[in-house]
C-alpha cells in the first residue's frame, strides 16, 4: 500500500461530448506543479479532431455510455492497485470525479464531506439530458442511472455536501437540490468571507474532505479557458442560456486555503479545462510554412 498521493490524469471527454476536454486535461497536467509521487494515466482514446468529434452515439439515453463505464472501471482498477490515501484527479469532464471520490468515501468509512465548486448542479439523469458529466454528483449521492450508481459502493451523505459558486441548473436538478436539501454558498458571499464555508464543514462532523473544482465556476471575465467562453463571431453567444461562474481565482484560492486548515483534504478534482487560445494557436502553427 502506498501512503503517497496518487495523481490521476483522466482526459475523459465523452462524458461531455466535448473533444476539447482531452487536450485540456493534457495541458492541465503540464501546467500543474511537478508531482514526486505516483502518477497514472487512465487510457482514453483521443477524439478524431481536437475540437469536435461526431462519432459518439447515444446508448440507452446516454452518449457513449459503454465507453464511459469502461473508463470509470479503468480508473477504479488503477486506484485499487495503489490504494492511496489521497488522490488528485486532472480531467477531463466532470465525470472524472466518480471513481476517485467513490473510493475515498469507502476508504474513510463515509467520514468525508464534499465541497462541490461548480456553476451547475451535476444532478441530471438520462431521461432529461444525454451527457454523463452532468449527472456525476447525483451518482455519488446514490441517485440517477443504475449503471453509474452501482459504481459507487458507499454513497455520500447529502447533509455533508455544499455547493460553492453555484449559478443555476435545469428544473429537474433544482427539484433534486430541494428534495435533498443541498445547500449552496454564493461567489459573492465567499468573496466577502469564508466563515459560512468553514461553519458548514464544522457542522458536518466530518474529518475528511474532497473537493470537486469545475473550472466553469470561475468568472469568465478573469479566466477564459471555459466551455461557454469559446470565441464566436461578434454578436453570437457560445452557449446561450447556460449560467456562468462568478468566482475569482483569488477567492477560490483563499477559500480552499482556509478550509484546508480545518480539514483533512484527501481528494481534489480539477475538471473541464477548455484552453481555446492554446488550441487556436496549435492549429495555426500546424498550417504555417516550415512547421510540418
Amino acid at each position: 500500500m502506498s501512503d503517497s498521493t496518487l495523481r490521476l490524469l483522466m482526459p475523459q471527454w465523452q462524458g461531455g461530448n466535448n473533444a476539447v476536454y482531452h487536450f485540456g486535461a493534457q495541458l492541465l497536467a503540464w501546467l500543474a506543479p511537478e508531482h514526486h509521487g505516483i502518477t497514472e494515466n487512465v487510457p482514453i482514446p483521443p477524439p478524431e479532431n481536437i475540437l469536435h468529434d461526431d462519432t459518439l452515439v447515444v446508448e440507452s439515453g446516454l452518449v457513449a455510455r459503454n465507453a464511459l463505464l469502461e473508463q470509470i472501471n479503468s480508473a477504479k482498477h488503477i486506484i485499487q492497485r495503489h490504494q492511496p490515501k489521497r488522490i488528485v484527479t486532472l480531467g477531463g469532464d466532470c465525470l472524472v470525479s466518480l471513481a476517485p471520490f467513490s473510493y475515498l468515501n469507502q476508504r474513510y468509512d463515509g467520514d468525508v464531506a464534499v465541497l462541490w465548486i461548480d456553476a451547475h448542479p451535476d444532478l441530471n439523469i438520462p431521461q432529461h439530458f444525454s451527457h454523463g458529466h452532468a449527472m456525476v454528483l447525483g451518482n455519488l449521492l446514490g441517485e440517477g442511472d443504475p449503471d453509474f450508481v452501482k459504481q459507487v459502493v458507499l454513497p455520500f451523505q447529502a447533509d455533508r455536501l455544499l455547493y460553492a459558486g453555484f449559478s443555476g441548473g435545469e428544473p429537474y436538478e433544482i427539484e433534486v437540490m430541494k428534495r435533498l436539501h443541498l445547500p449552496s454558498i454564493s461567489a459573492e458571499e465567499l468573496a466577502h468571507s469564508t466563515d459560512g464555508l468553514l461553519n458548514w464543514f464544522k457542522n458536518t462532523g466530518a474529518k475528511h474532505l474532497v473537493v470537486h473544482l469545475d473550472l466553469d465556476a470561475l468568472d469568465p471575465h478573469w479566466f477564459r479557458s471555459l466551455l461557454f467562453a469559446r470565441p464566436v463571431a461578434e454578436g453570437e453567444t457560445a452557449l446561450p442560456g447556460i449560467p456562468h461562474g462568478k468566482l475569482r481565482i483569488e477567492t477560490l484560492v483563499s477559500m480552499l486555503e482556509d478550509i484546508a486548515n480545518i480539514s483533512d483534504v484527501v481528494g481534489i478534482t480539477i475538471a473541464e479545462h477548455t484552453p481555446w487560445d492554446a488550441i487556436a494557436l496549435k492549429q495555426m502553427l500546424a498550417r504555417l510554412p516550415l512547421m510540418q
